[in-house]
């Protein structure tokens, strides 16, 4: 395997597992631990998602330089790029709004009224795409 395809590779798999552990793992479970109100919980979210999309940008500029430099093949150079255009859009798009929500909650002396924001299905959403995008990614640079 070039050394294109194994920086690319084991950037892939580390950006899944990063993502599978925060996203799907310690951010559900965070608020069911005890005294941990809702204010807390985002106060911990908006510190955890902002290290972790900075760290999904560095290994997102590393799979893409080393996707440049390599060959990965259409399939895999598709599903990584998809998983690329899934942060930017969760950055771009999503967090502002997420962003302007939990700035809400957390002024609040009562919390806010009101439904929740669909942003957070669409950060959720977009987080799944992402998650089975860098999985066939990193699998069809294994196969390669």
């Amino acid at each position: 395997m070039p050394a294109s395809h194994a920086t690319a590779t084991a950037a892939s798999f580390v950006w899944l597992g990063m993502v599978l552990a925060i996203s799907f793992v310690e951010a559900p479970l965070k608020f069911r631990a005890p005294g941990v109100t809702l204010k807390v919980g985002l106060g911990i979210g908006r510190l955890v998602f902002r290290a972790l999309n900075a760290c999904e940008l560095v290994l997102a500029v590393l799979v893409v330089i080393s996707l440049l430099v390599g060959d990965p093949g259409p399939g895999a150079g598709i599903a990584l790029g998809v998983a690329v255009a899934m942060l930017l859009v969760q950055l771009v798009a999503v967090r502002p709004a997420l962003t302007r929500r939990s700035e809400a909650v957390l002024a609040a002396p009562e919390g806010v009224d009101g439904p929740g924001s669909r942003a957070h299905l669409w950060y959720v959403g977009a987080e799944v795409v992402k998650v089975v995008a860098l999985l066939v990614g990193g699998i069809l640079l294994l196969a390669r």
